[in-house]
């Protein structure tokens, strides 16, 4: 599986949201920033980076940005990554950004993900700027150094280098089907 490049444009998708409808990359035309994390609700580290993530679609909402969550796990093997516990998931934690369900997991392996969560920001032409961890404290939030994510969204957004475009994802491996 080959991860994507710094630079290039990321693949187009179609997946069902929470709200039973698709969503596509180009449905997200007009938007300054797209943020793609693949994440999943099983995950120990998913879970500790959801409160982030929340605060990030809340911080830059109003600017052009959007966050996508993407589940690909193999929710056989892995019943708390299904769609109905999606729903479930997305409720509990109010989540304010769209969560989709990658069932057959091409768009993971389109991208080279690898790790939930990890995280892809594409700019307003979807071309790829950042790839990697949300920051570098998944326990202990207030003890991040280096808040990666967000310092990609403001570089993006500011029309800026960004200073780190590829970290290794701090989370769990992806859960593929055999």
């Amino acid at each position: 599986m080959k991860k994507l490049e710094i630079g290039q444009r990321a693949p187009e998708f179609s997946l069902p949201g929470l709200d039973t409808h698709d969503r596509s990359l180009e449905s997200f035309k007009g938007k300054r920033v797209v943020v793609v994390v693949f994440t999943c609700n099983h995950c120990p580290y998913a879970q500790a980076y959801e409160e982030r993530l929340i605060a990030l679609q809340r911080d830059y909402g109003d600017q052009g940005v959007q966050l996508i969550a993407i589940n690909p796990n193999d929710a056989d093997g892995y019943p708390e990554d299904n769609f109905d516990n999606m729903v479930k998931r997305a409720q509990q934690r109010q989540f304010n950004f769209l969560y989709l369900r990658d069932e057959n997991q091409r768009v993971a392996h389109a991208y080279g993900a690898e790790y939930t969560p990890e995280a892809y920001v594409l700019d307003s032409k979807f071309n790829v700027r950042y790839i990697g961890r949300v920051d570098d404290n998944w326990q202990h939030p207030e003890k991040a150094s280096s808040h990666d994510l967000r310092d990609a969204i403001a570089a993006v957004l500011a029309g800026k280098p960004i200073a780190n475009p590829v970290t290794h994802a701090i989370g769990c491996t992806i859960k593929w089907k055999l």
